[in-house]
């Protein structure tokens, strides 16, 4: 009876050593692969959302991308016109014939200039039968011109039109929705397209009327013509509406959506880090940013749109 005892408590106590190394096994075996399959889960997590791209100089300036610097400007909201060159019809005269007669002569051509009292063509009166000269009444360039010889020349008809040059008129349209906001006194920027410099003048005019089939209006710039205006020929007008500083401005182009987040790419040493930013005005091609950037941060602003691109690649391949 004893010794049945002791066999029982014997085998109690193999079976409690057998149960405790089988727990220590299994724990030591699976306790690892837990461990790995967490830390393979947050470093997918991690990847899944990479929010950084390195590319070096060579990498940048191929790809076309432009750095710039942000800190403070002034914004400015500008109206774009359109215009056409004209006469300063205030400085310009036309010449007819005192009495009807017969073209005998026309001296002077499109594109001349003359001087006061120089003679522009003979006429021979249909009354006396005597020819008489036709006189330019002021310095200036013929700017128009109308009779052969030969023909009839009516005093109702004009022959010649000279026009003084050093000044021209700006016409420009605006558009109905913009009528209040062009006074006379405004400052413009007129670029005439021939890659010079731009000519900077005021508007003198604005018209009371509008023209219905543009539903536009005109605004008129008088402009001291120093031989690049040509009558007929069209520029482009920019009118500062308003101006004001801000402490952090960006390149428009610089901006982008991830994820649904406004953000701007910033560059630190060779890396591309995603900035969420606020942005405030856009005016001109500049954009105020309220939050997100300090002043001498370097970011991407021309072609931006590469390095969203690289980041979705990299997500992608990180999703695989």
């Amino acid at each position: 009876m004893k010794r049945s005892v002791e066999f029982t408590i014997v085998g109690l106590v193999c079976l409690a050593a057998l149960a405790g190394a089988a727990w220590y096994f299994r724990e030591t075996i699976t306790a690892p692969k837990a461990a790995a399959t967490t830390a393979g889960e947050a470093g997918a997590e991690e990847h899944g959302h990479e929010e950084a791209v390195k590319l070096s100089d060579a990498q940048v300036a191929a790809a076309g991308i432009e750095l710039l610097q942000a800190g403070p400007r002034e914004l400015k909201e500008i109206l774009r016109l359109n215009g056409l060159i004209q006469p300063n019809q205030e400085t310009m005269v036309k010449v007819a014939p005192r009495f009807p007669g017969v073209i005998r002569s026309m001296r002077k051509r499109l594109g001349d200039k003359v001087r006061k009292d120089e003679v522009l063509a003979t006429v021979e009166s249909n009354q006396s039968l005597t020819a008489f000269e036709l006189k330019a009444p002021m310095d200036g360039t013929v700017i128009d011109r109308d009779g052969t010889l030969g023909e009839f020349a009516s005093e109702q008809k004009p022959l010649f039109t000279i026009a003084d040059l050093s000044t021209m008129w700006i016409d420009f349209a605006v558009h109905r929705n913009d009528f209040s906001r062009v006074r006379p006194g405004d400052a413009v920027t007129i670029d005439i397209g021939d890659g010079g410099d731009p000519i900077y003048g005021k508007i003198d005019y604005v018209s009371p009327i509008g023209v219905s089939d543009t539903q536009s209006g005109l605004a008129r710039a008088i402009v001291a013509n120093g031989g690049r205006l040509r009558t007929g020929l069209f520029v482009s007008g920019r009118i500062v509406l308003s101006a004001r500083p801000v402490d952090i401005a960006i390149s428009a182009s610089a901006i982008q959506t991830l994820e649904g987040k406004t953000v701007v790419f910033v560059r630190d040493g060779e890396t591309f880090d995603v900035r969420e930013v606020e942005l405030g005005g856009r005016y001109a091609g500049w954009v105020e940013i309220r939050f997100g950037l300090l002043p001498g941060d370097i970011y991407a602003a021309r072609n931006s749109f590469v390095i969203k691109a690289e980041i979705g690649k990299g997500s992608a391949s990180h999703e695989h």
